[in-house]
């Protein structure tokens, strides 16, 4: 079939909307029909070359929409059902998986190379193949994942609201609740706040923190952050050290959760400033591929026993979390709606990604 899509053909390039043509699913795979896109700081990634990529790619990876066709042996999904795409697939078999990990899974390896699983493509335009971020390609109105990847919603739910369940929503909280492991009546520290760093505040407030300290030089973010429950905010860290210490009565946070547009090496040892003996840095922001060096006390590491950990997905389960996330939002303890600063249509996704690179969106949202 002939569906349009937001295609990027080179390093440093615009998001070119084209009309492409898309296979029907094969073995384990369906076609979805997408309702909604976000446009998260990881396709971004994509255009700066700081997550290689083979190009051309059709960007877009955190979406939601109806199925309207299943490849052979697909019994898990029916054409008609609402579905959440997850930007990593899940297998249920892999040692990983069995273990209750499956934001590591096998499958998920080589998820943002481009081919799908078996090594094919399924888009193709001006006579090549196109590869699928994260498996997906949701910034197209059609598009053919496997069904590893796709979690089947309640009916009735607004699609729009749960594209962003699909990556920032589940990543964000996740790295709160889940990596940083947050309990009830802890201190939290959120350096960034975007479509990832809005949802962590919203996963301390849910893991019962009792001070929330989000930390952005911008002011509109920090004002959505108080929104979305944060107790206290700070333009920069070295503004927020006084703060997360006059509160903690020198004890300093349980855990600080990196989620910047851009991790750097120079922002590790500031982090771990922030958090107290045994307290957690939990990096959630993706790093440069090129970077391997970071600064940090290892005296301090060792002293105090304060920890580094790394979260891809928030260390979350896709199959489990993403209702469990819907269910929190019908009962008024999850704001999704107030995350779109902005709607858009697939053509204006440059514009999406210019108000994000100016700090004016908190989720930008392309609405089919």
């Amino acid at each position: 079939m002939k569906t349009r899509a937001a295609v990027l053909w080179e390093l440093g390039g615009k998001w070119e909307v084209e009309e492409v043509e898309l296979d029907p699913p094969g073995p384990g795979e369906v076609l979805v029909e997408l309702a909604a896109s976000g446009l998260c700081h990881s396709d971004e990634h994509l255009v700066t070359g700081d997550l290689p990529v083979a190009y051309p790619m059709v960007g877009g990876h955190e979406g939601a929409g109806r199925v309207r066709e299943v490849g052979p042996g697909v019994t898990e999904v029916a054409v008609g059902d609402p579905v959440v795409m997850t930007f990593l697939p899940s297998c249920g078999r892999c040692s990983y998986c069995v273990r209750g990990m499956t934001s590591l899974c096998d499958d998920g390896a080589g998820a943002t190379l481009g081919p799908q699983l078996d090594g094919t493509y399924r888009f193709h335009a001006r006579g090549e193949e196109v590869g699928q971020m994260c498996l997906l390609g949701t910034f197209s109105q059609h598009t053919v994942v496997p069904v590893k990847s796709v979690v089947k919603i309640d009916e009735g739910f607004p699609l729009e609201l749960a594209a962003l369940v699909g990556c920032g929503v589940t990543t964000g909280f996740g790295s709160a609740v889940r990596t940083a492991d947050l309990r009830a009546g802890d201190s939290c520290v959120v350096i960034g706040i975007g479509g990832i760093g809005a949802n962590a505040v919203q996963g301390a407030v849910n893991a019962g923190c009792r001070y929330v300290v989000a930390v952005d030089p911008v002011e509109f973010k920090r004002e959505k952050a108080i929104e979305l429950g944060a107790t206290h905010t700070a333009a920069s860290i070295d503004e927020a050290w006084p703060l997360v210490s006059e509160l903690t009565r020198g004890q300093l946070a349980d855990a600080a959760i990196l989620t910047t547009g851009i991790a750097e090496g120079d922002d590790l040892q500031p982090a771990l400033q922030l958090v107290g003996k045994r307290g957690r840095v939990v990096v959630t922001a993706l790093g440069k591929a090129e970077q391997e060096t970071a600064s940090l006390s290892l005296l301090e590491l060792t002293l105090y026993e304060k920890q580094i950990r790394g979260a891809l997905f928030g260390s979350s389960n896709g199959q489990h979390d993403v209702p469990r996330l819907l269910e929190l939002h019908n009962l008024g303890r999850l704001k999704l709606r107030e995350l779109v600063t902005k709607e858009y249509t697939l053509d204006q996704v440059n514009e999406g990604y210019e108000d994000m690179r100016s700090g004016r969106n908190i989720r930008g949202l392309i609405r089919f």
